[in-house]
């Protein structure tokens, strides 16, 4: 049986780029993320807020191979990389911030996390 690729020219190109820098920097965290989106969509991770919210601690990146979605509170200000977020957990963790409003939540695409940080060094996966 033949192999099909990934359809979706975005999910192929970050799959490739996953790969080409997991080779690069010697990272295998992007290996792994490759590997989980290389699977079916229907294998893609659905994660709430409350479990984000349960195995993170302040200021931590989270990595969610697949989509963020708003049930549950967050209360601590993290980093979410995922391939797409609901509108109200994106705004859930925008808005979210510690006592002093020094640090604030942000929510980013895994391609920019990768640019951001190569090596993926800090980095928690949630799925």
């Amino acid at each position: 049986m033949r192999r099909k690729r990934k359809t979706d020219p975005r999910i192929y190109r970050l799959i490739e780029d996953l790969k080409r820098i997991a080779r690069e920097n010697s990272a295998p965290i992007w290996r792994d993320m490759a590997k989980r989106l290389e699977k079916p969509r229907r294998h893609y991770a659905a994660v709430n807020l409350s479990k984000i919210n349960r195995y993170s601690d302040m200021n931590d990146t989270i990595l969610v191979p697949g989509k963020v979605l708003s049930a549950g509170v967050i209360e601590k200000p993290v980093t979410v990389a995922a391939l797409g977020f609901s509108k109200k957990a994106f705004e859930e963790i925008s808005k979210c911030g510690d006592e002093k409003g020094k640090k604030k939540g942000k929510c980013m695409s895994i391609e920019e996390l990768v640019e951001e940080n190569p090596k993926g060094s800090g980095v928690k996966i949630i799925a």
